[in-house]
Formats: structure tokens, C-alpha cells, sequence
């Protein structure tokens, strides 16, 4: 059976190294994405969009489907991790950590468990012993790493950003919770629950605020027609409509990064791992 499935990406490599000699030479001004559509786009998207970011108007607004979907990939990513990965069975044994003596505690009944608090904490087989200054350095870092992660995203139409990547900081902001402290921590503070609704959330957000054009009279993801739901310059609508997308993308992709993470990390059972 491996060697059948070896078999079969070898060949769908094959096909597509052999379809990416159709493909135009990198940089060709005579290619038909050159000719036909990137002039249009550099001459007309600041006067159809108002946002004048052209790579934030291309994704957001003429490539708004294709986003949509991006989207909807990253959010099925998580599905999968979790769906294949996640593992509900009880954990057979703990160990725990004395804060003020450093005396290791190994409980192998699974149904004892310790309260965690000032006098123990949790800690993994592989435990590393936690450092002051790299938990302070942290800790003092994370909220910096999400308001610029928030900058990113509320910005990302007037200046390099967008969701994608204000999501992928505020995700790795909060990845950085779980190294510098442990995986329990971060549990703690982010159910998984709270998780999986962020992911879907992020992804409706983007669907409801293309879907609500249609009753208005537009098309759908035809921001235009948002003009009497936003007390706003008729002019700057598009760019309000696209602001909107991208708010759910990045709640989207932050939720689905920590979500892969997680799962990825502790083998599906959420107790250990970086």
C-alpha cells in the first residue's frame, strides 16, 4: 500500500513539473497576466476600491472569492488536525513540580489530580526547568506582538498587511505563551472550544459580510452596496467591506495556527509538549 501511494505522488509530481513548462517566463511583460490584467488593476484600483493598497484590493475585492476560499482551506486545515489528531483519553500518569522545594511528583493513578496553583505546577516527562527572564521577556512581549498583530490587520489596507498575516502574528503571540510558560498555561487562558468557535466565527464574518450585498441589491462580495448599513463616505465603503474580511480572516487564522500547534505538539492530548 506505501508503495502504491509512492507511486502515485511520484506521478502527480511528474504531471506538474511537466505543466509548469507551459507556464510564462518569470517576469515576461508579454505574459496574459501582464497584458491583460495588471495594467487594468494598477490604472483603475484606487478609483473602484478607494484603498490604496493594490495588493489589498486584488485579494480582497476582484480575487474575493478566491480569498473566500483560502479561507475556508484554513479553517478545514484545523478541522482535519483536530479530527485526526485529537486524543480524549485520560492521561494515565502526571507529574508535578514543587514550586518552592523543586521536588518532582510522579502520579501514576489518573484519577488523583493535584491542584495547581502556587505550590505545584504542571510539567512533562522531557520537563526543561523554567526561566525567570525568558517568562518575563515573554510576558512583557506578547501584548506588543498582538497590538502590532491588530495594527497589521486594521491596517492592511493602507499599508502591507491584511488578515493572513496579522492573523499568523497574533498566532504566533500567543504559540509564544506555550514555549515560554508550558502548554497548560496557554490552555488555561484559550479553551478549545473558544478555539474552534473563533475559527468558524472568522470564517462566517468573511461569508455573512459578502452574502449580506445580495439583499441589498448587489452582488455578492459587491461591497458597494453596504453604503446604507455604514455611517461612512459612500466612496470609502469598498475599503470598509474589505476591512471586514480581513477582521475574519485573521480571527480565522489565529485560531487555526494555535489549533494545529496544540494538537500537533502534544500528540492530540493537550497536556504536554512546548
Amino acid at each position: 500500500m506505501k508503495f502504491l501511494g509512492f507511486i502515485v505522488v511520484c506521478l502527480t509530481g511528474a504531471m506538474l513539473l511537466y505543466g509548469t513548462g507551459e507556464f510564462p517566463d518569470w517576469g515576461d511583460p508579454h505574459s496574459p497576466a501582464s497584458v491583460h490584467l495588471s495594467n487594468d488593476y494598477l490604472e483603475k484600483a484606487f478609483d473602484q476600491t478607494q484603498v490604496p493598497n493594490i495588493v489589498t484590493a486584488v485579494l480582497a475585492d476582484y480575487r474575493g472569492f478566491d480569498t473566500m476560499f483560502e479561507t475556508a482551506v484554513i479553517f478545514t486545515a484545523g478541522l482535519a488536525c483536530f479530527l485526526l489528531l485529537r486524543d480524549f483519553r485520560e492521561k494515565e500518569e502526571r507529574f508535578y513540580r514543587h514550586t518552592a522545594t523543586g521536588v518532582i511528583l510522579h502520579v501514576k493513578d489518573s484519577q488523583k489530580v493535584l491542584l495547581v496553583e502556587r505550590e505545584f505546577e504542571y510539567m512533562d516527562k522531557d520537563w526543561v526547568p523554567s526561566d525567570l527572564i525568558i517568562k518575563t521577556v515573554c510576558r512583557i512581549l506578547i501584548p506588543f506582538i498582538q497590538i502590532y498583530g491588530l495594527y497589521v490587520i486594521a491596517h492592511g489596507d493602507f499599508s502591507p498587511g491584511g488578515g493572513f498575516q496579522g492573523g499568523v502574528i497574533l498566532g504566533s503571540s500567543l504559540i509564544l505563551l506555550a514555549i515560554s510558560y508550558n502548554l497548560k498555561t496557554l490552555m488555561r487562558r484559550v479553551k478549545e472550544k473558544v478555539l474552534g468557535i473563533y475559527a468558524a466565527v472568522g470564517v462566517l464574518i468573511y461569508v455573512g459580510i459578502a452574502a449580506i450585498c445580495m439583499p441589498m441589491g448587489g452582488n455578492f462580495l459587491d461591497y458597494s452596496k453596504l453604503a446604507p448599513l455604514l455611517p461612512s463616505d459612500p466612496h470609502h465603503v469598498r475599503a470598509l467591506g474589505m476591512l471586514g474580511v480581513e477582521i475574519g480572516v485573521g480571527i480565522a487564522v489565529t485560531a487555526v495556527m494555535v489549533i494545529i500547534y496544540v494538537n500537533i505538539v502534544s500528540a492530540g492530548r493537550h497536556d504536554e509538549g512546548l
